[in-house]
């Protein structure tokens, strides 16, 4: 089993603290933000740290801007409030992966009037729970009555995600897990006590989201959900402050035509979060492009 560099991050990362982590990009002082015109050509781009999604689309859209002489500085948040909160302000232009219409609807509610979703570049955006393939538990409603299995435990990640806003006001709730306890601190933790439990062949059960790395990772299976507590499947967006599109609209016209189907997402957020690119996600990046220029039209590969 691979150790993950964003397992290796978020160790570090659960108690952060929420404040802007600000990472600049290397694309040094070319264009100084500006094209020779006084015309602004610099973007911000925000992914919450850890959640490989925000941080394989954030270096995408670095180098397809890049190509399209932007500079791009890409800042790295602890959660979705400080990053919903910057997108608001402005100190963050564009969200790379946001999931505002089920598992973050209550950051649109606080922040919406301020921010404009400029896409979606997948559509079938889930939350799980989900235990090991061995286990012979295959649906939540089987939980309540296998407490003493699991010892009355569902091991989740970051306190102030929304997928652990959803398991814990729907989905235990749903089925009657009131009395168990939300293990919540990081989704490296998470994926430590995963990974420990299936190289012993004991039973867990942890929350987990589509898509993401972990799957092909970790010999896991989903939990039916016939009370449909885990919502239902949305769109990851591009989110971004309201003046983007006006200040750069051939920005926003690009990321409105930006899509990506199972197998381009899945071969992106592999070579990010490979061993081989350790710390380089734009050489990830480099190469995802040179072997998938077909994968959305207006890739740009020169």
């Amino acid at each position: 089993m691979k150790t993950r560099k964003m397992t290796k991050a978020l160790a570090l990362g659960a108690a952060a603290g929420l404040v802007l982590a600000g990472c600049a990009s290397d694309g040094g002082d070319e264009g100084n933000g500006d094209n020779g015109g006084g015309e602004d050509r610099s973007i911000t781009l925000g992914y919450i740290e850890g959640w490989t999604d925000g941080e394989s689309m954030a270096y995408l859209l670095k180098d397809q801007l890049e190509r399209m002489d932007y500079t791009v500085d890409i800042t790295t948040l602890t959660d979705n409030g400080p990053m919903y909160a910057g997108l608001s302000n402005g100190d963050v232009d564009i969200h790379a992966s946001a999931w505002p219409e089920v598992t973050q609807a209550e950051y649109m509610e606080q922040f919406g009037d301020d921010l404009e979703s400029l896409g979606v570049y997948y559509d079938n955006a889930v939350l799980t729970i989900a235990v090991p393939e061995y286990s012979e538990i295959t649906s939540m409603d089987e939980l309540a009555d296998n407490a003493d299995l699991f010892g009355s435990e569902i091991i989740g990640i970051e306190p102030g995600a929304g997928l652990t806003g959803v398991t814990e006001e729907s989905m235990m709730p749903a089925y009657g897990l009131e009395d168990w306890t939300l293990s919540t601190s990081s989704t490296a933790a998470m994926l430590t006590v995963l990974g420990d439990a299936i190289e012993n062949e004991e039973e867990v059960v942890v929350t987990l989201w589509r898509p993401f790395w972990a799957y092909s990772e970790y010999d896991v299976r989903d939990l039916e959900d016939p009370e449909g507590a885990m919502g239902e499947p949305e769109g990851l967006h591009f989110l971004a402050n309201d003046q983007v599109s006006g200040d750069h609209p051939e920005v926003a016209e690009f990321l409105a035509e930006l899509t990506l189907d199972d197998d381009a997402y899945g071969a992106l957020e592999s070579l990010v979060t490979s061993e081989e690119y350790d710390g380089d996600p734009e050489g990830a990046v480099e190469q995802w492009v040179s072997e998938n220029g077909d994968a959305f039209p207006g890739l740009l590969t020169d």
